[in-house]
């Protein structure tokens, strides 16, 4: 069995307001750091996997994404699969 790495993006969707990313960038401001357009805070989940095929990895991490790492109704999610 191969082993995987997989490492999974969640973010914000852009029409969903995202209230620790404002905070963030005021606190930005005040420590001086000038200049920031936008600031948007994700997560990234890291999940090393055993599987026989990256097809099978694919299956299961957006079994996982669907019904546990995102809440789809308001965030979107992208991954990356190695294989080590």
């Amino acid at each position: 069995m191969d082993q995987f790495v997989v490492k999974v993006f969640v973010r914000l969707r852009p029409s969903v307001l995202d209230p620790a990313g404002e905070a963030t960038k005021s606190a930005s401001s005040k420590l001086g750091v000038g200049g920031i357009k936008s600031l948007r805070i994700g997560k990234m989940i890291e999940v090393k996997i055993e599987s026989e095929t990256e097809n099978d990895v694919r299956k299961k991490i957006d079994l996982l994404c669907d019904r546990l790492f995102a809440n789809t109704v308001i965030e979107d999610y992208e991954y990356s699969i190695e294989k080590i």
